[in-house]
């Protein structure tokens, strides 16, 4: 395949991982539980609907949840699983007319889906890597099979070992930030699952860094180099990158970016959104 046609095949990809709100029965405003915190004003149990989801599934107040004390809300991101859970797996089915057990189920998968459609987002990036060519083949299998299992029956679903298929895709994807990050020149920094919490790295050297995992909330970054930086699970709410280079950062996703600040100068990879609140000022 070619690499102008992997990009489209990407692009195509990347469409169905993101989230439809308009196709979804408001799982998450339903299933996942939140906890009064500086990301939500209130406290929430998993299964039980938010106070401000209306019986049409939308947000009474999505215009203005940041006011609000909704930040979390803003920065969240289904993957896409919200609208597939809805329409396919329980083909259009709504969780206020359904039986109980049907509902609970229901539920019960949207995490599922959501973790798998997560490594369909990694996996479909993957394969746009010139680099990683030597695992491309190794890539499709997994992104085939992860599709396979994000396809199962709610039965299937429930049951499904998820850590252990995330171990399995991840020795993929670590190969490919390995071969990536090889072609970045000088000294590559390894600051896999550091803590780097409120950290002053403006204007630091940071392109081609192993971030998995790495904790930067609240960090300073306004200015720094990340072009080809591994960012996969890096921590990034309220992380300053403005002005900041991501030009080539790989494993970035939309739910990191809305969560850190930025503004007109940030360069972001093609595969991510310029946050509306980035522009706002909010």
């Amino acid at each position: 395949m070619g690499e102008h046609t992997a990009d489209r095949t990407a692009a195509r990809a990347r469409a169905e991982l993101r989230g439809d709100c308009a196709s979804c029965f408001g799982l998450c405003c339903v299933a996942l539980p939140f906890a009064r915190s500086a990301d939500f004003a209130i406290d929430k149990d998993a299964g039980t609907p938010c106070a401000n989801l209306r019986t049409d599934h939308r947000c009474g107040i999505h215009a203005t949840l940041r006011e609000r004390g909704f930040t979390g809300c803003t920065v969240y991101d289904c993957f896409g699983a919200g609208q597939r859970v809805s329409q396919v797996t329980f083909g259009g089915g709504d969780w206020r007319t359904g039986p109980p057990e049907r509902t609970r189920r229901m539920f019960d998968v949207f995490p599922v889906v959501r973790q798998l459609h997560e490594l369909l987002w990694y996996l479909t990036e993957a394969l746009t890597l010139p680099a990683a060519r030597p695992v491309h083949a190794d890539l499709r299998e997994a992104l085939a099979g992860t599709e396979r299992l994000a396809g199962g029956t709610p039965e299937e679903l429930a049951a499904l070992d998820v850590p252990a298929h995330r171990q399995r895709v991840n020795v993929l994807l670590l190969r490919t930030s390995e071969l990536v990050r090889a072609g970045t020149r000088g000294r590559r920094k390894n600051r896999r699952n550091a803590d780097l919490m409120g950290a002053r790295l403006k204007g630091a050297d940071l392109a081609g860094a192993d971030l998995r995992g790495a904790y930067l909330i609240a960090a300073d970054l306004t200015g720094a180099d990340l072009r080809g930086a591994d960012l996969i699970g890096a921590d990034l709410r309220d992380t300053d990158l403005t002005d900041a280079d991501l030009t080539g950062a790989f494993f970035l996703t939309q739910p990191q970016v809305n969560a850190a600040r930025g503004g007109p100068g940030t360069r972001l990879p093609d595969s991510v959104s310029r946050p509306v609140h980035w522009t706002a000022g909010r």
